[in-house]
């Protein structure tokens, strides 16, 4: 950083850094990615989410011990480049902007289906030019909007949780754990459920941002891992005691099919318009995410070095912000939701496994290599176990990124021979 790049400004406590994490979490994985897990896992849908908790678990403690140690703006991209070299910096940074960007456009997109099917698209832009405009005005903005999503998305879900388990329509005998789609399904299952964990990289990637990164960051990252876990396993035991497996696969709307079903079609409205605000505070976070790390990567010239100012009043990467916001309001404009959610897995289970990898090389001791060890092998798998058609695609985008990156390298050591 320079004097004219004076670096963020360190405003987020523990509290703020929590709820920036669970405005991420809450509302992908509950709204979006339970039925195609539930469709995928049958009956093992909570072994499936059982898998996701441990993997991510992992993940998260080896972020928040890198985290620690650099707290700047774009996670695991610097974690990468400082503990195993440039090019697992740049492809853990690669694989997270254009996986996040994927997550974008999916959130969205799920606030124009639940508020105005019939114009999803346009409202899907509509979102992502309001919600970026809130993040140019600084992330104190963003985290007291964000404040007031989760604690509206909370009410709305304790409210699901307890209509369906107090109903006469719910059957614990519908929570049977077997897993009637086998092992494979369940991995899969996991992998998707996956893409609703991962906000708490939200908090390491805003660690330029936040105060005393050393103590704050590795008290938030488990606080909020915590919490959505506990929010998922009682909203999943809810859904599946009044619809069972099968029911909850074939929908496309589960909590809302659940109430109804629980004899509570009043809250069917609510249900839609918490989802809306759940996908709205997804949106926000992951724009903020998104952005700090393409900060991370211009700073380094792996993006176009204009994308590395940060505007001297509001103190925002301004730049980053505005161009991830027009990529996402394109991708919100023609994507289709749920064939960005495997996408989306397999870039985040990416960036993680680099995060593992990295966390690895922090000490020789057997004991503290464990998490990081298990962590990094739940990355591949579960990446692995995805829908074929994410595995391909996903691989594919990775392999752009290492072509773009061997190019780049290619180019300037002509141009260092050049001037030899």
């Amino acid at each position: 950083m320079t004097a004219s790049d004076p670096g963020l400004r360190r405003t987020l406590g523990v509290g703020d850094a929590v709820v920036i994490g669970l405005g991420s979490m809450v509302g992908a994985g509950i709204f979006a990615a339970l039925a195609p897990a539930a469709h995928a896992a049958g009956s093992g849908l909570l072994l499936g989410l059982a898998v996701a908790a441990v993997v991510a678990y992992c993940n998260a403690m080896s972020s928040a011990r890198l985290a620690a140690l650099y707290p700047a703006s774009g996670g695991t991209y610097v974690y990468g480049r400082e503990r195993l070299g440039e090019f697992w910096g740049y492809l853990a940074g690669w694989s997270f902007v254009v996986g996040k960007t994927a997550s974008c456009a999916a959130m969205a997109l799920t606030v124009g289906t639940y508020l105005w099917p019939e114009q999803a698209h346009a409202v899907a832009v509509a979102a992502v030019v309001a919600l970026t405009a809130v993040n140019y005005g600084g992330v104190q903005k963003s985290a007291w909007l964000t404040r007031v999503i989760v604690a509206l998305v909370l009410s709305v879900l304790s409210c699901v949780v307890v209509v369906c388990l107090a109903s006469g329509e719910a059957d614990a005998g519908r929570l049977d754990i077997g897993a009637s789609g086998g092992a494979d399904g369940v991995l899969q299952a996991a992998g998707l459920l996956f893409f609703a964990f991962a906000g708490y990289a939200r908090i390491a990637t805003l660690g330029e941002e936040v105060r005393d990164p050393a103590r704050t960051i590795p008290r938030a990252i488990p606080l909020a891992l915590g919490i959505a876990l506990l929010l998922y396993l009682c909203v999943a035991v809810a859904v599946l005691s009044v619809l069972g497996s099968g029911g909850l696969g074939a929908t496309t709307a589960p909590l809302a099919d659940a109430v109804r079903a629980a004899g509570a079609p009043w809250l069917v409205p609510v249900v839609r318009v918490g989802a809306a605000v759940a996908a709205l505070g997804s949106l926000l976070a992951l724009i903020l995410g998104v952005s700090r790390t393409t900060l991370a990567m211009a700073r380094d010239r792996h993006l176009p070095r204009a994308l590395a100012s940060v505007h001297p009043r509001f103190q925002v990467p301004h730049r980053a912000e505005l161009a991830v916001g027009a990529v996402v309001a394109v991708l919100a404009a023609t994507v289709d939701v749920r064939g960005a959610i495997g996408f989306s897995s397999f870039g985040v289970l990416a960036y993680y496994a680099v995060a593992n990898a990295s966390a690895w090389t922090l000490s020789s001791a057997p004991s503290a290599r464990v998490v990081p060890a298990v962590g990094l092998a739940g990355c591949v798998v579960l990446a692995f176990s995805l829908p074929r058609v994410s595995v391909v695609v996903g691989a594919g985008v990775l392999v752009v990124g290492v072509v773009a990156y061997a190019v780049r390298r290619w180019r300037q050591a002509g141009a260092g021979a050049g001037e030899r």
